[in-house]
């Protein structure tokens, strides 16, 4: 068992994890005419919790309720992920994206969540709550815009060929480019 568990706690090659997340489109296609996203599941717990009489939460909630239900594995899986099956080694990066990192001010050594970023002290500055409120709002209206979120449209919308998605996923990773190299360095340079 403790063999299985190291075995599970090591990063799993693209190989493998690519085709897992590949043939869960299919399958959702064929059990019952499912798309694969995230981002609705927030309307769809929004119409649970409150339904008041706003027209955008008044439909059948309960029709898709597997998709709260994936939502939470996700969540449940991210955390046991996080928590039992955590990697003690510190993330492997390259000489030069720890040199990139460390320009901005970020400590490479401190892994993917890094203290200067995510550590409860830093939401007393400016940076953290820019990069908070900014950075969510952005993200919430931009999925809510493109009609879903970028595993919607990456991952089932790529695989059923639909052309709004395809546009959608190129400006998803313009604004990914853009973010990195235009907007980040201003924001690290904050307070």
């Amino acid at each position: 068992m403790n063999t299985f568990i190291e075995w599970l706690s090591q990063p799993w090659p693209w190989y493998v994890s690519g085709p897992l997340i590949g043939i869960t489109v299919p399958l959702l296609l064929i059990t019952g005419n499912k798309m694969l996203g995230i981002s609705s599941s927030l309307r769809h717990t929004c119409a649970a919790v409150y339904p008041k009489n706003i027209a955008f939460l008044k439909y059948n909630w309960k029709a898709e309720s597997w998709n709260l239900f994936f939502a939470g594995g996700i969540f449940l899986g991210g955390l046991i992920g996080g928590t039992l099956l955590a990697n003690p080694d510190p993330v492997a990066l390259t000489v030069e994206a720890q040199a990139s990192v460390e320009a901005l001010g970020v400590s490479a050594r401190d892994g993917l969540l890094p203290e200067s970023l995510f550590g409860w002290e830093a939401f007393g500055s400016l940076r953290a709550w820019i990069i908070l409120v900014l950075g969510g709002f952005m993200i919430g209206f931009g999925a809510r815009y493109a009609g879903g979120c970028t595993s919607g449209h990456a991952i089932m919308g790529l695989s059923s060929l639909q052309w709004p998605s395809l546009v959608t996923v190129i400006f998803f990773f313009i604004g990914g480019l853009l973010m990195t190299h235009v907007l980040a360095p201003f924001f690290y340079a904050l307070p």
